[in-house]
């Protein structure tokens, strides 16, 4: 796969931003009190925050109103497992029954990537793989949502909630995009390669750690039945708990390798997808650990937030 364009493209551009947003986002929240008084400060921890890492959060009682529940969280997922699925669907038919992507969606790759469609492109095995692998990905989330998290009445904002709609929409596209921008020839088993294997093993072992994490996280609040017996937060043990406060969002910023893996590890586009997925969850998982530091005086200090051993 070769870069068809050395110059940035407009969806470079922004996950770029994207990226950089969330690193300040983790300076900044490294560099200052959480409980500030200032004005600024108060607004930027709300719009960070969610769910239990903001209900001790001092506010004024108008930011309360820009609250919806964090349990529309599977809203995001749904809202994935159709849009990521319609375009797979499409991208099927262009592969195996040569039809052409509709006008309105070539015009948007068209604007994100400054790359003119072609007739003459040739479908990708590793775009193919991606976009099933996403769409797997947004189902088992889904599911997880639905039938295994137990959610408490924690907020998120709703700029959060509508950033998770957009985000999905976007990242959907960005898939078309980094195939727009990396030229590939020959049949489609001619295409097959290692890094498909390597991704595909990765994928599967990040989302077994996830789904065991999210498992472990339903368990504090459930009994041996299944019932729900409390909505209070626990702090979380066993698993890859033992290592880090948040192993689900490790496992997040795994998957997204994966796939960039299955890319073929060439795709720059697909890398700031990664960038921005590592600098989002390290603050959604610093978050968390700052908050159980501070609730249980016992809480393990080998632990770290994010990445073991590292972060």
């Amino acid at each position: 796969m070769i870069r068809s364009s050395a110059t940035f493209s407009l969806v470079d551009t922004l996950w770029s931003f994207l990226a950089l947003c969330f690193f300040v986002a983790f300076c900044v929240h490294k560099t200052t009190s959480r409980y500030s008084t200032c004005r600024l400060l108060v607004l930027f921890q709300d719009l960070i925050r969610y769910g239990k890492t903001k209900q001790n959060l001092k506010r004024d009682d108008w930011l309360r109103v820009f609250d919806v529940p964090k349990r529309w969280f599977w809203h995001f997922y749904a809202l994935s497992v159709c849009w990521n699925g319609l375009l797979l669907v499409l991208y099927l038919n262009f592969m195996f029954q040569q039809q052409s992507l509709p006008s309105w969606l070539t015009g948007i790759l068209d604007i994100l990537t400054g790359v003119p469609s072609s007739a003459s492109q040739v479908p990708r095995l590793s775009t193919l793989l991606v976009q099933l692998l996403l769409w797997v990905h947004s189902l088992r989330r889904l599911l997880e949502c639905l039938f295994v998290s137990v959610f408490s009445d924690g907020a998120m904002h709703l700029v959060q909630y509508m950033f998770g709609l957009g985000y999905y929409i976007v990242l959907g596209l960005t898939v078309l995009c980094s195939d727009r921008l990396d030229t590939g020839t020959g049949t489609l088993l001619s295409q097959h390669a290692w890094l498909h294997v390597a991704g595909f093993a990765l994928f599967t072992g990040s989302s077994l750690l996830q789904h065991q994490s999210m498992v472990l996280l339903a368990r504090l609040r459930t009994g041996k039945s299944g019932t729900v017996e409390t909505l209070a937060h626990k702090m979380p043990k066993g698993g890859w708990f033992e290592l880090v406060s948040c192993p689900h969002y490790f496992a997040e910023l795994l998957i997204y390798v994966s796939l960039s893996l299955v890319f073929g590890g060439l795709s720059l586009t697909w890398w700031l997808v990664v960038l921005y997925v590592l600098f989002n969850q390290a603050l959604a998982a610093q978050l968390c650990h700052d908050l159980y530091i501070s609730k249980y005086e016992s809480y393990p200090k080998h632990r770290k937030a994010f990445i073991p051993f590292l972060l």
